[in-house]
């Protein structure tokens, strides 16, 4: 068995489509045995799965990570424990011992309020951010104001799937919406396409798969199922605390959005779903989990 962790200084990197090293852990009988640091190659975000892979890597530990990245990963028969922080040879070695829980995708760009714990004892604030949700790809990538696919997902990236645009970094202007009409994301709102390498999963399935066979200046509408986009709720997401677990917790309100840490340290976004007198409930899904989508999108170029 192989493990790999994204790596800096000795401890987990915590973007994963940025990360420059993994450390990579041989294991037998449940203990590591031996361990080697590799380079990423030059590659970006899209084409790690694939390194990984070759490397016949089995678990990946890793900080954070965007729904693509994840798809991605598991096309490639890799195992993903998101939300890790600290010692990489700590995380593995909580791995080992069962005790170390993925917060699955977690690395977002979509519209919206969230909060991490700060005020009210545990301290939310408002952050509101810009983002898509088509993009199921890792913070500071594509679209991002990190730059563009150009710069951060060179390399050639193992493709999903085939089309005219696969493995072309197309420009893209959306507007999404849901069954009842309202809107959710709009890069017309923001007055700018965007940009991504068309079928390297830094998309979500149904989204990516749309713009694949499209010409420039062609407008098409897409509805998607769950299961072309977020996937359905994972009732495992849904946990409660005592507030004595959270303090401050118990000033938050049904409905809130924020931000709390796992026992790595690592930050995920959850939102309020319920509350009684002496606990809170949180849920980790996606707040896209489990709903259809509808998207207008435009194919506005081929780079």
């Amino acid at each position: 068995m192989k493990i790999a962790a994204t790596y800096e200084n000795g401890n987990i990197f915590q973007h994963f489509g940025r990360t420059e090293q993994f450390k990579i852990y041989e294991i037998e009988d449940g203990k590591v045995i031996s361990s080697q640091v590799i380079g990423n190659d030059g590659l970006g975000h899209g084409a790690l799965a694939g390194l990984l892979a070759d490397h016949a890597i089995d678990v990946l530990i890793c900080g954070g990570l965007g729904a693509g990245a994840q798809n991605a990963l598991a096309e490639a028969g890799v195992e993903v424990v998101a939300g890790a922080s600290g010692s990489a040879d700590e995380a593995v070695e909580s791995y080992l011992k069962g005790e170390l829980i993925s917060t699955g995708a977690n690395c977002d760009h979509h519209h919206g309020e969230d909060h991490a714990c700060g005020d009210h004892g545990c301290g939310h604030h408002d952050d509101e951010e810009g983002g898509c949700c088509g993009h199921g790809g890792d913070e500071g990538g594509c679209g991002s104001e990190e730059g563009s696919c150009g710069g951060c997902c060179g390399g050639g990236p193992r493709l999903l799937f085939e089309g005219p645009n696969a493995g072309r970094t197309v420009r893209v202007h959306y507007e999404g919406t849901l069954n009842d009409g309202s809107k959710f994301d709009s890069s017309y709102d923001r007055g700018e396409p965007l940009e991504f390498i068309c079928g390297a999963g830094m998309m979500i399935e149904g989204f990516d798969k749309a713009v694949v066979d499209m010409e420039p200046g062609e407008v098409r509408n897409i509805h998607l199922m769950p299961e072309e986009a977020y996937g359905q709720p994972d009732p495992a997401a849904i946990f409660t605390l005592r507030f004595e677990q959270l303090p401050g917790s118990e000033a938050l309100e049904v409905g809130e959005h924020i931000h709390i840490t796992n026992s790595f340290g690592a930050p995920f976004p959850v939102v309020v779903k319920a509350k009684d007198e002496s606990t809170i409930t949180f849920d980790a899904n996606h707040e896209m989990a489990g709903k259809e989508l509808n998207f207008k999108v435009e194919l506005v170029e081929v780079l």
